[in-house]
Formats: C-alpha cells, structure tokens, sequence
C-alpha cells in the first residue's frame, strides 16, 4: 500500500456545452445519434466477469418514435439475482480493503472519459432513450454525472479525514468501514446521472452493489457501463440486472447480507420496499441503511411584487423541462389576483412558441414522455379536467400516441386550491395555477405548506424582502430544496444539495457528503500508549 496522505484534484463543475449551431459539439452528438439511431444493442446482465444473456429479452425503443426498435436487453431470473448477490459478497473482500486513493482514481477516471471521449455516446444514447433535447441531455447524463464523480471523491476525503481529538496519552482514530454486505441500488428512468450515482456513491466508499436500473433506462446504462469497465471498476463490485422489479426486490431483500438500499423513484413503492425490510430486519446481520428520493408535488408561489416574466419563466422552465417528468418539476403554482392577467397573457405567448417533436431536431423544446403508462395517465387527467367545472385549460389540452408519447405543454386553471392536479404528481408537462387574493398572501404560504404530502422543492418569486423572509420560514417544512427568484429544478452537485422529506424521501442529500457518510460504517479505534496496571483509583487512598 503506498504511503502518503493524498490530495485529490480539486472538484469543479464542469461547464455546459452550448451545442450552437456550426459548433463541434453539436456535430459530435448528432453523428452519435445518426450512429445508435440506426444501430442495434443487446444489453446482457453484468453479473462479476460474466455478461449472462438468458435470451428472454425485451426491445428497447425510443419515446418519441415507439415503433424504433434500437436494441433489446436480457431478463433475469431469480437464480440470476442470487448469483449476483453472491458475486457482489465475493468481490466484497478485496474491494473493501482497497486503498481509498486506488477507488477514488477510477471514479475520476471515470468522470473524465465522460467528458471527453464518452460526452457525446451518452448524450445521445440519453436523447433516444429517455426523449431528452440535447440540453437537457448535456445538464444531465454528462455534466451532473461529471459532477458526482469529481465531488463524491472530494467528499469521501473530507469524510477520511474528519477524525477525533487525541492527547498525548491517547491516540483516537475513525476508521470508516464499507457496509457489512452488499448494497441494492434502484434508479429511475429520468436521470443518468441519478442512474450513475447510485450505485457509484456506494461502490465509491468501498460497497459491493446489486444495481436494477429502470426498463425505461436501459440504452443509456449500456453507456455507464461501458465507462465503468474502461475506468476499472473490478468485476463484481457492482452487478447489474434487469427484469421484474418485484421480484428482484424479494431476493435482495430476503438476503441475510443486504446492508442498505440506495433507491429514487416512486413513493409508493418506496414505502413498500422499507415495509419489507422492518418484517425482514430479524433476518439481517445489520440495520440495513435505507437512502430514498421519492416523488414530489412542487410548488411556485409569487408574492404581488413579483416580477411577472421571471415567474413565468420559472413556470415555463420548472413545469415544461423534459417534459415535466423531474420530481423537482414546478406543477402547482399560486398566482396573486392582480399579476394574473399579465402573467396569463405572457404564459400563453411563452408556451404558445414551443416546439415539440424528435430530440434530433435541435429546435424542439418538447419531446415525447417516456412510455405509453405514463402517456395514458397525463391523458386521463387532462380529460378529466376538460369535464370539470372547477377547472380550466388554457393552454395545451392535446395529445397524440400515434408515432410518439406526445403530450402538449397543458395549464390548467383551477378555482379549487385541493384540485387534483394541485394534489397529485403526474409526472408530465402538465401544471395547474390556482390564483388568491393578494391581501391573504400569508394564508395561502399555510395552503401551500398543507395542501401537498410531498416536501421536495418550492420556489417563491418576491421583491419584497419581508414576504421573502415569510415564505422561508412558513414554508421550512414544505420543501428540501428551497428557492428565491428561480424555478425549482436544476440543483448542482457541491451547490445546492438535494433532496425532501415527508413523502419525498429521506433528505440524505445527494450530491453532498452527507450522502456518502450513509454508505459508510465508521469504527473508533482508542490506542493507550501507557496502560494501567492497577484497578485502584487515586480516590480509593
């Protein structure tokens, strides 16, 4: 082992391309796309050195063009997952007890090969898969996953070197240990950096994963994949497999060596996996640490002193980025009566010049959600919402499966602040405005705060620095990411922490150290230098 108390590169964000036209960038992630748009993948399981092809397969296609078949993936059976747990144990030993600094190089290895080599595959290998526009492909599968990687190091070393007071008869150490067992990693289809993260947070302080991506997620996993084999991560630190969620979730969890589940999707299924874990827990060597960032119903909120087009571009941009479907995603708003008709006049001209269509025309702002489910649900509700009374759509309102999961950038007006659509997350580019009175600024701060089970982010748009310092406070509890004059979405790793409690999750705040302290299990070591050899205290004489 080498010897030396090691610095890491220090961690930056890295910058965001602006793919204009005529620039390299943009040539290089279009030639990407032309290439795995008419290419075929086949996506076996990664259990240790094996790639398991079981031959029951599923197609991967692409959102806004359903009927495209760009490759398949293979499906495991249980007898896979029980391999790959042991696998994930074998690995355990020697994965553990690696020096940190050898761990930290692949994972900035890693986050380089991302942001040159692999910048534009996982860009676009993000836009066919997940229908994201380029930039929102660029924010997410290369610059916040470049990010995590950079920072999760730089944070593992702040966590290595926090260490307990010591005098000269004591030398105090904390040791922080990897879990004893192995961690289950779940992600979701809507970010790759998420998707990254998870498993690589863990694998980073020297845990063994299980990871099941998302179905709907599969074209870009084979991109991470790739990266982790060339950076080096070792067989069998972090295994990967696909099929039945529920049944593979059963088989991790009765496993008498699960040490933790590092999960972000929905909250339902969220609290069923920690219900099978409390009936579970007398099984287990250890009180496994349960991680979760689960769903949201975020707000926006405008004191009278707003400036009208700040809001509505906070409500363009929160509501209508990928189509709605971040769980950071503004999708109830409150509207003072007298900034509504100039807000409302300036919403419509916004969303009225969107373009929506294929993420290889540059131009588009919309695209398709992610798979016909998700289209069918947002189609109920903005039915719904055409027959009620309380409700009214003033923009948006149509949809079309027919070549793609198109969904139109849809506002609802309602005069029922407990409407539906204020109260349930869809998960689409669908937002619901409730306009109040101005003088009750206060009494709707406590609607806000109890209208919703969720607490995951909140935005409140004021010039007045009072009705600034109100919301903050009535609204400490409503929101895990909080903010000032700007939509609710798009926290940077090392910036802005993220994550909600109540409903949303357990707060554990990726893209901090925070996070990575949950992957850890710190022992104190206590070295006496003189030892006594007598019971007997001074008081005793």
């Amino acid at each position: 082992m080498l010897k030396g108390f090691f610095n890491v590169p220090k961690a930056v964000n890295e910058p965001v391309k602006g793919y204009a036209p005529n620039s390299p960038e943009r040539a290089d992630v279009q030639e990407a796309y032309t290439t795995m748009w008419n290419s075929q993948i086949d996506v076996p399981l990664h259990i240790g050195s094996e790639e398991i092809r079981t031959g029951n397969t599923r197609n991967i296609t692409a959102p806004h063009d359903h009927q495209h078949v760009v490759g398949k993936y293979h499906l495991a059976e249980k007898h896979h997952i029980e391999k790959a747990i042991a696998n994930a144990l074998e690995s355990r030993s020697a994965w553990a007890n690696m020096a940190w600094e050898q761990r930290a190089a692949i994972f900035l290895k890693a986050a380089e090969l991302i942001a040159g080599p692999y910048r534009a595959r996982i860009n676009a290998a993000t836009m066919i898969g997940q229908s994201k526009n380029i930039h929102q492909a660029e924010i997410d599968a290369s610059c916040e996953l470049i990010d995590f990687l950079r920072y999760n190091v730089e944070f593992m070393t702040q966590i290595y070197g926090d260490q307990p007071k010591s005098d000269s008869t004591t030398w105090n150490r904390l040791e922080y240990r990897p879990l004893e067992g192995f961690v289950y990693a779940i992600t979701p289809f809507n970010f790759t950096a998420i998707a990254a993260n998870l498993p690589a947070s863990a694998a980073m302080m020297g845990n063994v994963v299980v990871w099941k991506p998302s179905d709907s997620q599969v074209f870009s996993t084979k991109i991470i994949l790739d990266v982790f084999k060339e950076a080096g991560v070792p067989d069998g630190v972090i295994n990967v497999v696909f099929g039945d969620a529920l049944m593979i979730t059963d088989t991790v969890l009765a496993s008498r060596d699960f040490a933790g589940v590092h999960f972000t999707g929905s909250t339902h299924v969220f609290k069923d996996i920690w219900a099978k874990i409390g009936a579970n827990i007398h099984n287990y060597k250890t009180y496994p640490r349960i991680v979760g960032e689960t769903g949201g119903k975020d707000f926006i909120i405008a004191h009278p002193s707003a400036n009208v087009k700040q809001v509505v571009t906070g409500i363009t941009r929160g509501a209508f980025e990928f189509q709605g479907q971040k769980c950071s995603a503004a999708s109830r708003v409150y509207i003072p009566q007298s900034l509504w008709p100039a807000v409302k006049e300036q919403l419509i001209t916004d969303v009225k010049s969107m373009k929506m269509g294929s993420p290889e025309d540059f131009g588009n702002f919309i695209t398709a959600v992610i798979h016909e489910g998700s289209f069918d649900k947002l189609a109920s509700y903005i039915d719904q919402a055409k027959k009620d009374a309380d409700a009214e759509i003033i923009i948006g309102g149509n949809y079309d499966k027919s070549v793609g999961y198109f969904v139109e950038p849809t506002v609802i007006v309602t005069t029922n602040p407990k409407y539906t659509t204020m109260e349930t997350e869809l998960f689409g580019p669908v937002v619901t405005i409730y306009i109040y009175e101005d003088a009750k600024w206060e009494e709707t701060l406590e609607l806000v705060d109890t209208t919703s089970e969720y607490a995951l982010t909140g935005a409140v748009f004021s010039q007045d620095r009072y009705a600034i310092e109100t919301a903050t406070v009535k609204l400490q509890n409503s929101a895990g990411n909080f903010y000032i004059n700007d939509k609710p979405t798009g926290a940077v790793v090392g910036m802005q922490p993220f994550g909600g409690a109540r409903a949303s999750g357990t707060n554990d705040k990726a893209g901090s150290a925070l996070n990575l302290l949950r992957w850890a299990s710190p022992r104190t070591i206590k070295e006496t230098f003189v030892t006594p050899e007598d019971y007997r205290y001074p008081f005793l004489g």
